[in-house]
């Protein structure tokens, strides 16, 4: 049988409830609810991260058997709240309880020296990753298309990405610091990995030297258009570029994406300025001054158009005569654009030119071929050979096509 309390042992517990009430702060009671509101944060995080693992090797790995999670989880919350207990007794500094308050001392410490650290570094590094993309975002290119835009376009993208490479590494370095990870182990263990994995990486060396040049002297940037080796088939616009690959987006859609490393020579183009050449072939029986007066004068209208006036750097310039071939006579015409602006201004010249030549009834040659059998009318007969004789005819011919089945 339990004893029953007697009047005394109540009144004494009830005076110590009442002086521990008594010596409860509005300040305390505030620190206890932070202290507890990161405990439970931090709980928050921890399981939906186990949560996160255990649906990944549900999915992906393949595991049918989560009963080691779910143990894991119940460890998990069963820690958080030993915490919890131990940081109230801290936070209301309810000494008769020595070991959990002494333990809660510590909770407390390592939180404030170590979590708060962490928050500060991961708030901090938020910050500058906010800041890198507000600067990023505030340069804005122009909207006309330029070696200026092109270069900041191309150095803003390398520079916001390398930004954030260097924060969130910085981040990381610092918070293993705080775990009490030492980092300069660390960094030195990595370097003497990284001087291993670099004799077997030294293709993505040479990309980011050869990225890190292709910036550094603007030899091509974002926007610009591009023919990579000397192969049709690797050429179109710069959609993308960093210090280890080229995004090259070709006219039908396609994305090519190459090693910087792999990229031998570049043609540009779309840098600084771009020329159409117009090559014009007339036939031999054509006059050819009025042919050359139908290209000045449709160059000159195109020139002097106002929608097209402003894509000309300088007025055009038409050669003549520049080749006798076997079948017409060519005529050249050269113009001096913006960059980017000889294919849309060639397609206008082609029609224009197409239109004059109708009108001024001079004919722009097509392939055809003529064939003379001479003056006499070609007579073709088609004979009937009987059978006896076709195999007389065959038997005195050379063993031609012998592996072939004859049927007759």
């Amino acid at each position: 049988m339990l004893a029953e309390p007697s009047s005394m042992e109540l009144l004494s517990f009830f005076v110590s409830l009442s002086t521990m009430l008594d010596f409860l702060q509005p300040q305390m009671i505030i620190t206890l609810v932070l202290r507890l509101a990161v405990l439970y944060a931090m709980w928050v995080i921890g399981s939906k991260a186990l949560r996160f693992a255990e649906r990944y090797a549900e999915s992906a790995a393949g595991v049918q058997d989560l009963k080691l999670f779910r143990y894991v989880r119940l460890g998990w919350t069963a820690v958080v709240i030993y915490m919890a207990v131990v940081v109230g007794i801290y936070s209301l500094h309810m000494e008769q309880f020595a070991a959990f308050y002494q333990q809660g001392n510590e909770v407390v410490a390592w939180f404030t020296q170590v979590i708060g650290r962490i928050v500060a570094v991961i708030l901090l590094s938020y910050v500058a990753l906010r800041v890198v993309n507000t600067l990023a975002e505030r340069i804005v290119p122009g909207s006309e298309f330029s070696r200026r835009t092109v270069r900041v376009r191309t150095l803003t993208g390398v520079l916001r990405s390398t930004a954030t490479v260097v924060i969130v590494l910085l981040a990381f370095v610092m918070v293993l610091d705080n775990l009490g990870v030492r980092s300069s182990a660390l960094l030195a263990s990595v370097s003497v990995l990284g001087l291993a994995v670099s004799f077997g990486a030294q293709s993505l060396i040479k990309d980011i030297f050869s990225g890190f040049f292709i910036l550094l002297e603007d030899q091509y940037g974002v926007d610009d258009s591009i023919i990579v080796n000397n192969n049709p088939n690797l050429s179109g616009g710069v959609e993308k570029l960093n210090l280890r690959v080229t995004h090259l987006r070709a006219l039908d859609g396609t994305v090519h994406i190459i090693p910087n490393g792999q990229i031998q020579t570049v043609s540009v183009q779309s840098k600084e300025w771009s020329r159409f050449v117009a090559n014009l072939s007339v036939g031999y029986d054509a006059d050819l001054d009025r042919a050359i007066e139908v290209v000045k004068k449709v160059a000159g209208d195109l020139y002097e158009d106002a929608e097209w006036k402003d894509h000309f750097l300088e007025a055009p310039e038409v050669q003549g005569v520049t080749a006798l071939n076997l079948d017409a006579v060519n005529i050249r015409a050269l113009f001096k654009v913006l960059p980017k602006s000889q294919w849309a201004l060639g397609r206008e010249f082609n029609r224009r030119i197409k239109r004059a030549m109708d009108e001024a009834q001079i004919m722009i040659p097509f392939s055809r071929k003529t064939i003379n059998w001479g003056g006499e009318p070609l007579l073709v007969e088609f004979k009937q050979t009987p059978p006896a004789e076709f195999k007389a005819d065959m038997k005195k011919r050379p063993d031609v096509g012998a592996d072939t089945d004859m049927n007759v």
